[in-house]
């Protein structure tokens, strides 16, 4: 599962080369003209799907493309692919791509992404249900430790003292809610209250983007010299999965029955969990105009909801040109 909780880890850009010596070795291509790589920012699961879609179905071979997919994992950090020259195009997250713009000279740009709406949210069980930020207060609250200031910015947002919310760390094991040990945790929506349920029991979940704090997830992620010299390459990407992922977000119970001994193999992952993920993601993703699109207002939520949490965004780190020309 993409978890940009955990695996969306500040760059050391003087150490890119050595934090990429872990990167599996599985690459899949679709034979065509013009080689573009991508790197994955987590395992195989149906964070992906869209793209498996479109490399089976051959969309990146339509598109003139010799696409190389690489897969991601705990030790692989997506931005280090670009800056090593790995990869040509990778997904990440705005708070860690602003951060390496802004603190560190990162020449990057966001020309999409993936979901709309970032999944992380507050889970908790339906017996004892957290629906909103106001049923927090009096509570403990598992957080990891990367995503308190998101937290503590989205209580600011809804009028919530920190200090009446009891944070603590949180180990990405839904165990300690199960039983009882706190009342709810910061997790991905769409995939833990799966576990949950696979435990005997039911979850809520509220996303921390449906109260005030608005960033996108799987932005899509380029450096200025690939946009500069690979800018045909990156639109034909960008159609290609688009395509992909229409196609998936059709049926989400279709496509991942498919792949459960090729994409899937091997992850441990049951294809009943793919699906609820992939079932789940479908309102976060679509758009009205496109999958990866990216309008004003939405560019304007995520530099506000950035510069509240001190990363100095602003909207001339995304460039939502090339959508234009899908």
């Amino acid at each position: 599962m993409q978890t940009a909780i955990n695996r969306r880890r500040f760059i050391n850009l003087s150490c890119a080369g050595l934090a990429l010596a872990g990167m599996p070795a599985f690459a899949r291509r679709a034979a065509a003209a013009a080689p573009l790589t991508f790197q994955a920012s987590w395992t195989n699961d149906a964070e992906f799907i869209g793209y498996f879609v479109a490399i089976d179905q051959g969309y990146y071979k339509n598109e003139g493309l010799d696409l190389t997919y690489l897969p991601g994992g705990p030790d692989v950090i997506p931005e280090s692919a670009l800056i090593a020259g790995k990869a040509e195009v990778t997904l990440t997250t705005p708070d860690t791509t602003v951060s390496a713009i802004v603190d560190q000279g990162a020449k990057f740009k966001i020309i999409g992404t993936q979901y709309q709406k970032n999944p992380v949210g507050i889970v908790s069980l339906a017996k004892k249900p957290i629906k909103t930020p106001a049923d927090l207060i009096g509570k403990t609250l598992a957080v990891p430790p990367v995503n308190v200031i998101s937290v503590e910015a989205m209580l600011k947002l809804n009028k919530i003292d920190k200090e009446k919310v009891k944070i603590v760390p949180y180990e990405y094991d839904p165990t300690p809610l199960l039983k009882g040990e706190i009342d709810a945790s910061l997790d991905f929506t769409t995939n833990v209250p799966f576990t949950i349920k696979q435990a005997g029991e039911d979850a809520v979940s509220f996303l921390l983007y449906d109260f005030g704090f608005t960033i996108y997830n799987d932005t899509v992620v380029v450096t200025e010299d690939t946009l500069k010299a690979k800018r045909k390459e990156l639109v034909a990407w960008l159609r290609a999965s688009r395509k992909g992922w229409t196609d998936n977000l059709a049926d989400p119970k279709e496509w991942p029955p498919k792949f459960a001994d090729s994409w899937y193999k091997g992850t441990g992952r049951t294809i009943e969990n793919e699906v609820y993920f992939n079932t789940a993601q479908k309102p976060l993703i679509e758009h009205p105009k496109g999958i990866f699109s990216m309008d004003a207002e939405g560019i304007a939520k995520n530099v506000d909801a950035l510069n509240l949490i001190g990363i100095k965004a602003t909207k001339e780190m995304f460039d939502a040109s090339l959508l234009a020309e899908i």
